[in-house]
């Protein structure tokens, strides 16, 4: 096979063969390297199946969580009203115990200040009842 061959140039006005050497491109020997063109994608991982799966054993934990916390909040909720009502019987002898003394403080204090009227006895009402009533007004 020939390199070169006879070629017509044609030109507007004139028309004559020119020889012109040329060369085939030609693929190499034994072919080009394999060209990769398929996307590389990774896995999909998990189906839609696996996360709603998840998804739903983690609702379920949690809302199981939420009724023992609430179980537990009631739980100490009755123990601190329980605890409050035990308390009641105590808290009212403790008061008692404090209105009493400072009772006896007001009746030395009042004995003491009028020692010099004759006839005043401390701690008497002043309205001529027999009956006791507590004071309204704690003097201190």
């Amino acid at each position: 096979m020939s390199t070169s061959t006879e070629r017509t140039a044609v030109d507007s006005s004139i028309s004559h063969k020119v020889s012109i050497p040329y060369r085939q491109d030609l693929p190499p020997a034994g072919g080009f390297a394999e060209l990769k063109y398929k996307r590389n994608l990774p896995n999909k991982g998990p189906g839609s199946v696996v996360f709603l799966l998840g998804v739903g054993a983690l609702s379920a934990f949690g809302f199981w969580r939420l009724g023992k916390s609430n179980q537990e909040k009631v739980e100490l909720e009755r123990e601190k009203i329980w605890s409050r009502i035990h308390l009641v019987p105590l808290l009212l002898a403790e008061g008692d115990r404090a209105a009493y003394n400072a009772r006896q403080v007001d009746l030395a204090a009042e004995r003491a200040i009028m020692k010099d009227v004759h006839g005043w006895e401390a701690g008497k009402s002043v309205y001529n009842n027999p009956k006791y009533e507590s004071p309204r007004i704690e003097l201190r």
